[in-house]
């Protein structure tokens, strides 16, 4: 695929952190505006690679501190607002026609913010960018419980009391070790007596059993990476691969998985693109879905890890179809939205990208 092609293919992202995709010059007007000056440097371009850099040491928790610097500028319903519309029409601007976009609300109450402040500005600010994108994308939001702390049954009940307002479900995000998932056990039972929709990060720094844990023990309906499920995938000289009972009953069972490549290399799940098992766990039938998990700190977008699989695998057309009608179908949002989607929005262009 060329990149033209790439820019026009309709995309869907399951897994985009909102504090991990603001633009750098919008993070240096929120900081003067705040007065927040710990930022590295106030020129846009050089902010950006500073992200990247950061970002870029081969290890979760050093990955997750550079969020204290966006965090820090989203305080205030007029910045909440903003952020979130410049995040819908970036992500429509990149060819994006779905998104579901993931944050945290308790990170957001430094400036005496409720949660359903939070919350009602967020969504606000997605309806703003989805007018402004003259409604090329549909954007509904992911509400995140930290690991670390004690409020994921506060956001679950949360997402459950916005559901009908913008919010699709619910996520447990933050570092992994040392902080299972099943800890936030009653925030899922919660979730689960009203029907709420839920995913969680894991595989990505813990191993095989953190996959098992999320779904297993807590219910996951997709998995935040999922990339360590090879742990219990052996490889055989001649190419062919065994599954293990867990494998088998992801994949059998179409839990999906939320691959976000360039985030792997960077945080050290994956050491390069050519070797990410994604082709591996798409060849052996798992279903896929390609995301970009934090814009900003990891320097992507929908189109730029597109690319990057047109390099390392050669992906075609065919290929990029098959993620996005994965992800769409995967997507937290009523089956008569995905199938329109499908129907009108995404086959017909792929269809003619095809030819």
């Amino acid at each position: 695929m060329h990149l033209s092609d790439i820019l026009r293919a309709p995309k869907a992202v399951l897994h985009d952190h909102l504090d991990g995709g603001l633009r750098p010059a919008t993070i240096i007007e929120l900081a003067r505006e705040c007065g927040y000056r710990a930022l590295p440097t106030e020129d846009p371009a050089a902010l950006a690679v500073w992200f990247r850099d950061a970002a870029d040491s081969g290890s979760l928790e050093r990955y997750l501190e550079t969020f204290a610097h966006t965090c820090a500028v989203m305080q205030t319903r007029e910045a909440l607002e903003r952020i979130a519309a410049e995040c819908a029409e970036d992500l429509a601007a990149d060819g994006v026609v779905y998104a579901e976009v993931r944050y945290a609300p308790e990170q957001h109450q430094e400036r005496g913010l409720t949660l359903d402040e939070v919350v009602d500005a967020v969504n606000a600010g997605f309806r703003e960018g989805e007018h402004r994108a003259g409604g090329r994308i549909t954007v509904r939001a992911l509400l995140t419980g930290m690991r670390h702390t004690e409020r994921s049954l506060e956001i679950a009940e949360l997402t459950v009391a916005h559901r009908e307002r913008g919010v699709a479900g619910f996520d447990i995000a933050g570092g992994e070790i040392g902080n299972p998932p099943a800890r936030h056990l009653p925030a899922f039972q919660h979730l689960k007596r009203h029907n709420c929709h839920f995913t969680i990060h894991a595989g990505e720094a813990v191993g095989a059993e953190s996959i098992h844990e999320a779904v297993q023990i807590c219910g996951a309906e997709r998995i935040g990476h999922g990339v360590r499920i090879t742990d219990d995938i052996t490889v055989h000289d001649d190419g062919t691969a065994r599954l293990g009972h867990l494998a088998s009953y992801v994949r059998d069972n179409g839990i999906a998985l939320e691959v976000c490549p360039t985030s792997n290399l960077q945080t050290g799940a994956a050491k390069d693109y050519a070797t990410h098992p994604i082709d591996l766990l798409r060849r052996l039938g798992f279903r896929i879905t390609l995301n970009t998990d934090n814009r900003l700190v990891s320097g992507t977008t929908m189109s730029q890890e597109f690319q990057h699989m047109v390099d390392a695998f050669g992906y075609g057309p065919e290929v990029f179809e098959e993620f996005t009608v994965a992800a769409i179908e995967s997507a937290f949002l009523p089956l008569p939205e995905r199938q329109r989607l499908i129907r009108e929005v995404v086959r017909p262009v792929y269809a003619a990208l095809a030819r």
